[in-house]
């Protein structure tokens, strides 16, 4: 089947978070991690078969749900799941909350991989616990993990919990095995619990594989907790809908506990159906999705090259999030957002969001068709001059 992603979809006054949270003329968003592109059809299909019913009240999690986790993590990621390892949850941030509210008190201390996600942080503070950073390591444009550093903080009594995103966003990177596992023994020597945000795992580009943390071996299995969705990899997050996974049965027992208490364990049946047809029917769409996001990737390159040669790109290996150094024109990253917003009418995410020592570089999702990718950078470089 041939699918059409260089089609641009209206997706004004559709309540869209990207689209709509502001109000402003010829604004063209490329900030929140949203793809502007049609999910899968075998989902849409999926979900008018469901819609047709006409009844949508409380339901039950159905078998087919945990098989077709299985299904998709042995396909993609050579990983072998149980069952009764999988909570359903209705979100990998009310899964972290969940996690952070199981294994920590008032005053512990999780430990981040600095930049990082921004709702890292603010799950962290929202549960009462203190954010500590480990900064990456940023060697012409290549980030690596400052493992002695890891080792000194996992080492203080009142850390215990690492929560790393793998792949990471906003750098790009896909975690190799020899790292994951110095990170893991580090950890385990530690008695930290290793908590793996693995929601772009099926979003890497060629000459990268995705190592899931869960798949180093039980000595590492059994001291993590994995979260995912299916949600960015075919752009459902306004379905609501992911699991976690431990191999460690009092890990899942006591993280279930916790979401039990929190009632946030009972997905949707739109949630529900649409994870079914995406991992059972959608794989077909993710290979020609990623062959795109490839595509757009490599012309953002040239273009920055071309024609913005102080902007240092990142190198990309997974997700649809390009971070960006603008250190050259020395700018204060928040200010630059709000004024190419203002003056350009792009938005972009300031670097500033991910950690406080990451002024000077910006983040700009990719994740769109050509055409509007190719307006984007038109757009940067009437702001960089």
């Amino acid at each position: 089947m041939i699918y059409n992603f260089d089609e641009v979809i209206t997706r004004t006054n559709t309540n869209s978070i990207k689209w709509d949270a502001e109000k402003h003329d010829n604004l063209l968003p490329m900030w929140v991690a949203d793809m502007d592109f049609k999910t899968a059809p075998e989902i849409i299909e999926a979900l008018h078969h469901r819609l047709n019913h006409g009844i949508f009240g409380y339901s039950l999690t159905p078998p087919e749900f945990y098989s077709a986790i299985q299904y998709w993590w042995k396909k993609r990621h050579n990983l072998e799941l149980e069952p009764t390892w999988i909570i359903p949850t209705t979100g990998i941030i009310q899964a972290l909350l969940g996690i952070i509210k199981a294994y920590t008190t008032t005053n512990n201390q999780v430990l981040l991989l600095s930049p990082v996600y921004d709702h890292f942080f603010s799950s962290i503070e929202n549960s009462d616990c203190k954010v500590i950073t480990s900064e990456l390591i940023n060697t012409n444009g290549k980030f690596t993990i400052n493992f002695y550093e890891v080792e000194e903080l996992t080492a203080k009594p009142e850390v215990k919990l690492l929560i790393i995103s793998n792949p990471h966003n906003p750098v790009g990177r896909v975690w190799t095995k020899e790292e994951l596992i110095r990170l893991g023994e580090i950890c385990n020597r530690n008695d930290v619990l290793v908590v793996s945000d693995e929601i772009h795992s099926d979003l890497v580009f060629p000459g990268f594989k995705h190592i899931p943390y869960a798949s180093l071996g039980e000595a590492f299995s059994n001291k993590s907790i994995t979260c995912c969705s299916p949600s960015k990899t075919f752009n459902l997050a306004g379905l609501q809908v992911g699991y976690v996974f431990s191999s460690n049965q009092a890990i899942k027992e006591h993280v279930e506990q916790s979401f039990l208490k929190q009632e946030m364990f009972l997905v949707s049946p739109f949630a529900s159906t649409a994870l079914i047809a995406a991992y059972e029917e959608g794989e077909a769409w993710v290979e020609a999705l990623l062959t795109y996001l490839f595509n757009n990737y490599q012309y953002l390159e040239s273009f920055i090259k071309n024609e913005l040669p102080h902007v240092k790109v990142t190198p990309l290996e997974g997700t649809y999030l390009v971070w960006l150094d603008l250190n050259y024109y020395k700018i204060n990253s928040t200010e630059f957002c709000d004024q190419l917003k203002e003056n350009q009418s792009l938005w972009l995410n300031p670097g500033s969001n991910y950690g406080k020592a990451r002024e000077g570089f910006v983040r700009m999702n990719i994740a769109c068709p050509k055409s509007l990718l190719v307006n984007g950078l038109q757009r940067l470089k009437a702001a960089l001059g």
